[in-house]
């Protein structure tokens, strides 16, 4: 049974919907794989012990549960 990212990730998608963005990836600054942001700046930013996307997008998942 395949799930949409909705169903998976819904306090993901609402944080994407309502209040900021998600970067996904390395890049200069950060070794993250994924950066939780809104106007303010970074808001969640993924740890080096996560090394796939899924457990960081899980881990994000349950951080927004929190935060909402």
């Amino acid at each position: 049974m395949s799930h949409s990212f909705t169903e998976a990730y819904p306090n993901i998608t609402r944080w994407i919907e309502e209040r900021g963005w998600i970067e996904l990836g390395a890049d200069e600054h950060s070794t993250s794989l994924i950066r939780c942001l809104d106007e303010g700046g970074m808001v969640w930013e993924s740890s080096d012990s996560q090394n796939s996307l899924d457990e960081a997008l899980q881990a994000l998942e349950k951080s927004l549960h929190e935060w909402f």
